[in-house]
């Protein structure tokens, strides 16, 4: 039967039966307090007179769940869409609170103006009550219109102050000052620019001179915490057009962030834009006029009379020599006046090539005006909107952004940073930019195939990009010659990783010699392409990889020598049978390769080659080893080139001289002087011949084995081997 409890669902169940005698008691007894689910099934089962009556039972216990199931899903359905009108009814209470709130603002502002209008009207048509409240005034000198307006300017602060004593953490980042009083104030949403979700309610109170952003305290009602001020000379507001449901908003810019904001409706909305922009108007305006009071020029104030009798002739001597006027700059120019917005629209619009034309254009006019307090006060707003368009330019050439357009799409950001004199930040931006794009390119190429084909993949896309950055580099940088340095040091630094990738992909993976050795010559090639504009940094390329081309040549000649030892264990000292014409005809191609070309006087009757098989293989293994070797050689690996094939050939040479001292057999002792004739006065010179045709110079150390009849003089008593 299950759990069946008491109370609340005993209760539902009961509500989801009909009135009949059946369900009647039923429900009785689910909703008695004593009910128990054990002591209900006992009885049951003892009074039922079979199965039959059992299973009949449990159907009706059955069906009564789910009725009761059912009901409880339509009574939580009902419960939840009550919820959630609640909510709206709340939020639209809400929503009207705010705006009686805000009308309550409104008509307390409205009285105040009648007050003060009414007062002004009387003191107008009674001058004799005008008079008395003169005199009533604490201060009886005051005029009073000057007292009236002080009353005025002293009930804006006054309202400003009980406002901004509920927002935390503004009093100490909005100074009290004369002329600051509130004009417009109330609540706005604020919306994320990119995905238009909601952020937080926010209260905004516009200031003559500035906005005061806050939001609310989750636990006070109408306390704010402060969040965000902007001054309204770097503040642009823009309409944002409806689109359902996103409706009643409007962006403000203010470099480098944008904020949206959504009204209650369109009339609050109509509000905000028109008092936004007769504000700032205001602004402007006041700022012109105090711009254009301090242009003009105020007189001297007189000097203190003197009492010393010896001045008169000092200053008949002074008033002689005519007083040069000071140069009056005129700032009340329209352009200069709106040169700050202006430049905030620019940078807003990303339009920096007009926001670098105003600043020359700026530059141009003042280069030879005197330095007034003004024209100090426009620089310094000049200059805040200069670190702005600096700080968009930096941000356009981060790695961060896009790199995708090559060093092209780089130039715009360049140019403008070297005509507002930031060359060396520019070319550090730059080049920062343009490693991180080659960086990029490296670690897209796919590793797959052979190791050669890879390489030339690898080759093409860094040599290729080195020279394009160089030639954006040489346009974008002509005029400035101390740029240079930095692009070299950063050609090293981009070669350096190149050859990190390059290493890793030849060396690190145990590639063969040959294959190294070609992928080497690819570098090469692919490195002197940069000699068409002037660079060449093959010096570079050859001292980084020294290392791993010297740690290939060490171990081949290991592996040759190891090689070599091991065939000359095995050594018996007979002819070769090559078996077949063919065969023989493919040794002599081969040999004639290596540079033999007597060989044919080393072979016998039919297939029979008068050389040992291990002097055979040395002399093709020792060649293939030159061969590869000559293909990586620089001047760094002279010696080491040198000193290996001195010391492979040291191995065939002393193997020779100790057979010939221990063999007995006069046929074998002849051809095993057969064998060392042919390593002395074939092999040698030709290792020798080609060195020198492929390092431009002979080298002693091979002559001087070439030139030695025996290279080793040991104990003639001695069998063992020294090698």
């Amino acid at each position: 039967a299950g759990r069946v409890p008491g109370g609340g669902y005993g209760a539902a169940m009961a509500l989801s039966l009909g009135e009949g005698g059946g369900g009647s008691r039923l429900r009785r007894q689910l909703e008695s307090g004593g009910f128990a689910a054990g002591e209900y099934v006992k009885q049951l089962s003892q009074q039922s007179d079979g199965d039959r009556d059992l299973q009949e039972h449990r159907q009706r216990i059955q069906a009564l769940s789910e009725e009761t199931a059912q009901s409880l899903k339509r009574n939580v359905y009902q419960n939840y869409r009550q919820f959630i009108e609640t909510a709206r009814e709340i939020s639209y209470l809400e929503s009207e609170m705010y705006q009686l709130s805000h009308i309550l603002t409104e008509q307390k502002g409205i009285m105040e103006a009648v007050t003060q209008a009414l007062l002004l009207q009387a003191d107008r048509d009674d001058p004799a009550l005008g008079a008395r409240r003169a005199a009533a005034a604490a201060d009886p000198f005051l005029p009073l219109s000057a007292k009236d307006a002080a009353a005025n300017e002293e009930g804006r602060q006054r309202t400003l102050t009980t406002l901004l004593e509920k927002v935390e953490g503004c009093r100490d980042l909005l100074p009290e000052s004369p002329g600051k009083y509130l004009v417009y104030n109330g609540d706005l949403v604020e919306y994320d620019a990119d995905h238009m979700a909601q952020i937080q309610r926010v209260h905004a109170f516009l200031m003559n001179d500035c906005l005061l952003v806050a939001t609310a305290l989750p636990n006070r009602r109408g306390a704010y915490r402060y969040d965000a001020l902007y001054p309204l000379d770097g503040l642009a507001v823009v309409n944002v057009k409806d689109n359902p449901p996103m409706k009643d908003m409007f962006k403000l810019l203010m470099f480098p962030e944008s904020r949206i904001f959504q009204a209650e409706n369109a009339k609050i909305k109509k509000e905000w834009l028109e008092v936004l922009e007769e504000t700032k108007r205001n602004r402007a305006l006041s700022e012109k006029r105090r711009l254009e009071q301090e242009a003009l020029p105020r007189p001297a104030p007189a000097p203190p009379e003197s009492t010393n009798p010896f001045d008169e002739d000092e200053d008949e001597e002074e008033d002689d020599e005519p007083s040069a006027e000071e140069e009056v700059v005129d700032l009340s120019l329209e352009w200069i006046q709106e040169l700050p917005e202006d430049l905030d629209v620019c940078i807003a619009q990303r339009d920096f090539e007009g926001a670098v034309d105003l600043l020359d254009k700026l530059n141009e006019y003042l280069v030879d005006k005197p330095v007034s307090q003004p024209v100090k006060e426009l620089r310094a707003k000049v200059d805040e909107r200069v670190r702005q368009l600096t700080d968009v330019l930096v941000f356009e050439l981060s790695p961060d952004r896009s790199l995708r357009g090559g060093p092209r799409a780089t130039r715009r950001a360049v140019s403008q940073l070297i005509r507002l004199g930031q060359s060396t930040k520019a070319c550090e931006l730059f080049l920062k930019n343009r490693a991180a794009a080659v960086q990029t390119a490296i670690r897209q190429l796919r590793i797959e195939g052979a190791t050669l084909l890879y390489i030339h993949k690898l080759c093409h896309v860094f040599f290729t990009s080195l020279l394009e950055t160089a030639r954006e580099f040489e346009t974008d940088f002509a005029g400035n010659n101390g740029c240079y340095s930095a692009f070299v040091v950063w050609a090293r630094s981009s070669m350096r990783m190149f050859v990190d990738a390059f290493s890793k992909q030849v060396f690190d993976s145990k590639e063969s010699l040959s294959t190294a050795a070609e992928c080497v010559k690819v570098a090469k090639e692919h490195c002197k392409q940069l000699s068409e504009i002037g660079l060449d940094l093959t010096f570079i390329i050859h001292a980084l990889l020294v290392k791993d081309i010297k740690g290939a040549l060490q171990s081949y000649k290991d592996i040759i020598i190891e090689a070599t030892k091991h065939r000359n264990s095995e050594e018996m000292w007979r002819k070769m049978n090559l078996m077949t014409p063919e065969a023989l005809g493919k040794l002599r191609e081969e040999m004639r390769s290596c540079g033999v070309g007597n060989f044919d006087q080393y072979t016998g009757d039919d297939c029979w080659v008068n050389l040992s098989y291990t002097v055979v293989a040395f002399t093709k293994q020792t060649m293939a080893f030159l061969e590869e070797a000559l293909k990586l050689y620089f001047p760094e690996l002279h010696m080491v080139l040198l000193e290996s094939l001195v010391e492979i050939i040291l191995v065939a040479v002393q193997h020779v001289d100790y057979s010939l001292r221990c063999e007995q057999d006069p046929e074998k002792k002849a051809f095993i002087r057969q064998n060392a004739s042919f390593l002395y006065e074939t092999v040698l010179p030709v290792v020798e011949k080609r060195f020198e045709e492929g390092v431009g110079k002979p080298a002693k150390q091979l002559q001087d084995l070439r030139n030695a009849s025996r290279l080793m003089r040991v104990n003639p008593e001695s069998t063992t081997s020294v090698v």
